[in-house]
């Protein structure tokens, strides 16, 4: 008796790939499409360094305590080492973003070294990061803004500051930037002007600076390096920003970013520490009262420089949720593009061009999460900083893998491979130290990372889930076959629809290993059942004799992936890929590539999005 093969789902089988060519894409850019090097990168050094630096600079409005209380009179020190850590991080972060000049920071290099998954879980620790950073730093503003307006509803105003900066990335990030770039040097002026005064006080009566360094260490030396040094590692959050916004930074500026916002931690979060133990005894300092500059002002110029440093604090910190915007709008498109978010997210408003549902979304999780905690911050404190110091360390691995596995790709600065395990060892030390000083920590970071990569999970499973769905619904309603047939066909054409997304690999010849690694990296990272193999031409002499035959044999390996031959006559670079993905209706990011060699006559960043896979 003859057994009957199981029904096969339309989808489990792609259908038999096809050869074809492309003779002539036409002349220049299709109508509608923008070139490559019309890339709106508009921010200029001053307006960079001010979106991100008023980030890693209000984090001296609290760091000097926060140091001072596990590290004592050695506050100073342990910031200065993180000074020294902060400098090895400058040229890891400049290797990888002269190699890969895209948004999306961590994310970005791991998608390009690793694989989707491991970029997308990245991605939801700096997520996490981003929204801990707005909702604190708004909170946190509006505490400061009550001591100046005694009876202001914190809850309200913090909600009202969010919505603020919400409109003013709906307007745009250059407007924006302005405004970044104003409370940014209001800053930078009152820390100067806090340091001199606060620099001739004490020259004037040094007597508390002598009394604090007598002050025996309570855990000892080693300990209290080691504890002062973990706390004092928040004073550098923000550093990472400037990579998820890199793409809207001019040519040349995201180096001069990072070495910006390095002078700010080395010149200013030492010097404050330093002075405030001349004008506030030790005791009130490890209290970590939370307007601790504001005391200092207080101390040495009276009442008119409290006031103006408590006002400053209020727009910095405001600076740092205008920061939190502009970072996680950079970096929620970029996975957007990677189908690792909803599709929708990528939507521009016909006003100002801005993605509004990033912004009114992370608007609204973030008033979500004030509601939740009823505005107590505290229990974010956890998901901040070991959010925050864990996306410095899997960029510290990004750099690493980028050097072992993407060699060739050409960059401008590299740095050195103690340097990148140093900084490697020293996030570490600093996560472990962050346990022990507050183990609880552990489990609220582990509460909200599962939510976070619960949702880019979905994203990964949503055919799997539409499978299960399918089934369920098959088994439930089989007394019911109208509406049973009506609900599989919705749910198939939807499947299909997926997985019908074709991607793009550009074959240099026809090695086997190689076309066959392409074909599994698309098995493995994209949710499609069409890849189209594309050789680029000049001559016909050009194309290589076996690769369609070679094709065939892989489409035959994998019947779930349908494998198209397609031979494109012309030049490869910027404008054919352009104009390949306007013909094949192909996006430019679901595009790839093996690792150029060092004679490739364009950067990665220039090919609009292309991702280095072999």
């Amino acid at each position: 008796m003859a057994i009957q093969a199981p029904e096969r789902e339309s989808w489990e089988f792609a259908g038999w790939g096809r050869a074809d060519r492309i003779v002539d894409l036409g002349d220049g850019t299709a109508p509608g499409s923008r070139p490559i090097s019309e890339v709106a990168a508009q921010l200029g050094p001053w307006r960079s360094t001010a979106i991100c630096g008023n980030d890693i600079s209000s984090s001296v409005l609290y760091v000097s305590a926060l140091s001072a209380s596990h590290a004592g009179v050695y506050a100073p020190l342990s910031l200065l080492l993180v000074a020294g850590v902060l400098y090895l991080f400058r040229t890891i972060y400049a290797e990888v973003g002269s190699a890969l000049r895209l948004n999306g920071g961590t994310y970005t290099v791991l998608l390009n070294t690793t694989n989707k998954k491991v970029a997308a879980a990245a991605a939801c620790l700096t997520l996490l990061s981003y929204m801990a950073t707005a909702v604190i730093s708004a909170g946190e503003a509006m505490h400061y803004a009550a001591n100046l307006a005694p009876g202001l509803d914190v809850m309200s105003a913090t909600i009202a500051l969010l919505a603020g900066f919400a409109l003013l990335n709906l307007i745009g990030i250059a407007e924006s930037a302005v405004v970044a770039l104003v409370i940014f040097l209001l800053h930078l002026l009152t820390l100067v002007v806090l340091s001199v005064a606060g620099a001739v006080r004490i020259a004037g009566d040094p007597s508390l600076l002598v009394a604090n360094w007598s002050l025996p260490p309570t855990h000892g030396l080693g300990a209290s390096l080691f504890l002062g040094f973990s706390a004092a590692m928040l004073g550098i959050s923000g550093f990472e920003s400037s990579a998820n916004f890199i793409e809207e930074q001019k040519p040349g500026v995201f180096p001069i970013t990072l070495r910006n916002m390095w002078l700010v931690v080395l010149i200013f979060n030492p010097l404050i520490s330093l002075l405030s133990l001349g004008l506030l005894p030790l005791a009130e300092i490890e209290r970590v009262p939370p307007d601790l500059l504001a005391l200092m002002g207080h101390r040495s110029l009276g009442e008119l420089l409290r006031s103006w440093v408590s006002i400053d604090a209020v727009l910095v910190l405001s600076g740092a949720v205008l920061t939190s915007y502009v970072g996680v709008t950079g970096l929620v498109r970029r996975m957007s593009l990677d189908r690792c978010l909803p599709q929708f997210l990528l939507s521009q408003n016909q006003w100002r061009r801005t993605n509004h549902w990033i912004i009114l979304g992370f608007f609204a999780l973030c008033v979500s999460i004030l509601v939740v905690t009823g505005g107590h911050l505290e229990r974010l404190a956890g998901v901040y900083t070991l959010s925050f110091l864990s996306v410095m360390a899997l960029f510290a691995v990004g750099d690493m893998l980028l050097k072992r596995t993407r060699a060739r790709l050409p960059r401008i600065v590299r740095a050195s491979w103690p340097a990148v395990v140093v900084a490697l060892v020293a996030m570490l030390v600093a996560i472990a130290g962050n346990i022990v000083l507050d183990p609880e920590n552990v489990k609220v970071f582990a509460v909200y990372t599962l939510i976070a990569v619960s949702v880019v999970a979905g994203m990964f499973l949503r055919v799997q889930i539409l499978k299960v769905v399918l089934f369920v619904i098959r088994g439930a309603m089989d007394r019911v076959v109208s509406i049973n047939e009506w609900i599989r066909s919705a749910v198939r054409s939807r499947i299909e629809e997926i997985n019908s997304r074709a991607v793009v690999y550009f074959s240099k010849g026809d090695d086997v290993a190689v076309l066959n690694r392409a074909a599994l990296y698309v098995l493995e990272n994209e949710q499609t059942n069409n890849l189209k193999v594309v050789r680029v031409y000049d001559q016909e002499t050009e194309l290589p004799p076996e690769l369609a035959q070679a094709l065939s044999t892989i489409d035959h390996l994998y019947p779930q992936l349908r494998i198209d031959f397609l031979a494109v006559r012309g030049r490869f670079g910027p404008d054919l890929i352009a104009q390949l993905s306007e013909r094949l209706q192909i996006p430019r990011n679901a595009m790839f590539i093996g690792t150029p060699g060092d004679r490739f006559p364009y950067r990665v960043a220039e090919l609009g999005g292309v991702r280095v896979i072999l």
